[in-house]
């Protein structure tokens, strides 16, 4: 199933590429495609650890706002120490990451009321430091704002890290049992409580690890864009839990992979670049991301239904 939704994906992406290059072959350049997985990049890294706590049955809202404190401060901290800014904003990260986890592993409560609330918390922190101050490009070293324009043999370095990224979040969800162990708990809490995994500790380490990841992205958001403020990343969450949806990872857990999520964020974002190279307004591009998280959600569930009546015959079948 998840293979079939990957090669649907790809088929949908290759339809859009191709109808907005007929229109502007220069969507094709080289300078067009480079953008189109600059554009891609940060919210394919965000769908890493997001992708990870989604499996567990669990959501976190919070990345948006993760990543917008995370880029300031590291901008901010860049005139001490540029070593000590990039560990601050992936260390800010996975604070964030670490008080998520706690709330929901050891305080048992829902991760879509957590989130929703750090979300805020973390967003006002941001306005909070900020106090209406804007990092520019000219306060950031050339050294660092290369990470995200600039790369080896035509490849950006943001493309590089965000593979890297995903190959190794990709490798121990497939092969590592910690990794399995998320699905086993996304497909059913109870029985993996009951086969003895350790289901706080692992949806523990999914938040501090998409709290960690999302702390990169906000060091990477700093250095693609240059100019951070407090409102960086606003409304990003909604993309990439959109993106997680779309790229085949089953809402209510148990299935799904990171190259997947990828892929769906690949689609929504060249979606979005090829409504503006088409003059279509903004509010379609919205519109259809609602399109495709809904319909993705129907499928998941069609099929969720399927299996369990396929099992339920099953049963029958043995008992008779």
């Amino acid at each position: 199933m998840t293979a079939v939704r990957e090669l649907g994906i790809l088929i949908a992406l290759a339809v859009v590429v191709g109808v907005t290059a007929l229109v502007n072959p220069l969507f094709l350049s080289g300078q067009g495609i480079r953008d189109l997985l600059l554009n891609a990049c940060l919210v394919a890294l965000l769908t890493v650890g997001q992708t990870m706590v989604v499996i567990t049955r669990n959501v976190d809202l919070s990345v948006g706002s993760v990543l917008g404190f995370s880029a300031f401060l590291t901008g901010d901290t860049f005139s001490v120490d540029p070593a000590l800014a990039i560990v601050v904003g992936i260390g800010v990260g996975a604070l964030c990451g670490l008080l998520n986890g706690a709330l929901v592993a050891a305080g048992k409560v829902p991760s879509l009321v957590v989130t929703l609330g750090t979300l805020y918390v973390i967003r006002g922190l941001d306005y909070a430091w900020a106090q209406g101050r804007q990092i520019n490009a000219a306060n950031l070293p050339d050294g660092f704002l290369a990470l995200g324009s600039a790369g080896v043999l035509g490849v950006p370095y943001l493309v590089i890290i965000t593979v890297i990224v995903l190959a190794v979040a990709a490798l121990h969800l497939s092969s590592y049992r910690s990794g399995r162990e998320l699905y086993a708990i996304g497909s059913n809490p109870e029985a993996a409580v009951l086969v003895g995994i350790p289901v706080g500790r692992r949806v523990f380490t999914a938040f501090l690890v998409s709290g960690a990841v999302a702390g990169l992205a906000g060091v990477l958001w700093a250095a693609r864009y240059g100019t951070v403020d407090a409102t960086a990343g606003t409304g990003l969450e909604l993309q990439v839990v959109s993106a997680v949806v779309v790229g085949g990872v089953a809402i209510f857990g148990g299935s799904g992979t990171v190259v997947g999520a990828a892929l769906g964020a690949l689609l929504l974002t060249t979606i979005g670049s090829a409504l503006e190279v088409l003059h279509i307004t903004a509010f379609w591009q919205q519109a259809i991301t609602g399109a495709l998280l809904l319909a993705a959600i129907a499928l998941d569930r069609a099929v969720a239904l399927r299996q369990a009546a396929a099992l339920r015959r099953q049963s029958r079948g043995v008992s008779a």
